[in-house]
């Protein structure tokens, strides 16, 4: 019961992220460019959706979400294990925005854009999805090394 809870609020949170996404205009690569074009034609109107979303959100946090001492549907709370400031999240960042810029969207917001049939996003949504990919290969690489080393 827990397991069938938890999936219908990640499909439902997941359905209204993208509705949102889709109604405020972050879905919208030429919306995202014309936000971060501050030396430009700059479009203001993205940092009120994301001040809207926080002027509902923080109460939301700070009144019903911290409280908690255990999640509502699921065993544990889902935190970091690393807490340290390293060279894979720096460059991770930093490729992430570098991805954001020249394509003008973000992950989430090109998920929700999938089904407005833009080729640009299906472009966009395969790159990354062969970019995870190739990550994960990584990594799964240099944890095999480590173990590698650690038992001889």
């Amino acid at each position: 019961m827990n397991k069938l809870i938890f999936r219908l609020t990640a499909l439902f949170t997941g359905f209204l992220f993208g509705l949102g996404m889709i109604i405020s205009g972050m879905a919208d690569p030429n919306k995202v460019l014309a936000f971060l074009d501050v030396t430009g034609a700059w479009d203001p109107s993205l940092a009120f959706v994301m001040g809207g979303a926080l002027l509902i959100y923080m109460p939301a946090y700070f009144l019903i979400i911290k409280p908690l001492q255990a999640p509502v549907v699921a065993d544990e709370f889902c935190l970091a294990k690393k807490t340290r400031v390293d060279a894979p999240l720096i460059s991770g960042a930093a490729i992430f925005g570098l991805g954001w810029g020249l394509a003008g969207i973000c992950p989430g917001p090109a998920m929700s854009s999938l089904a407005l049939g833009n080729i640009g996003v299906w472009i966009f949504f395969a790159s990354m999805m062969v970019g995870l990919g190739v990550t994960n290969l990584l990594i799964s690489m240099q944890d095999s090394r480590k173990s590698q080393t650690q038992t001889a």
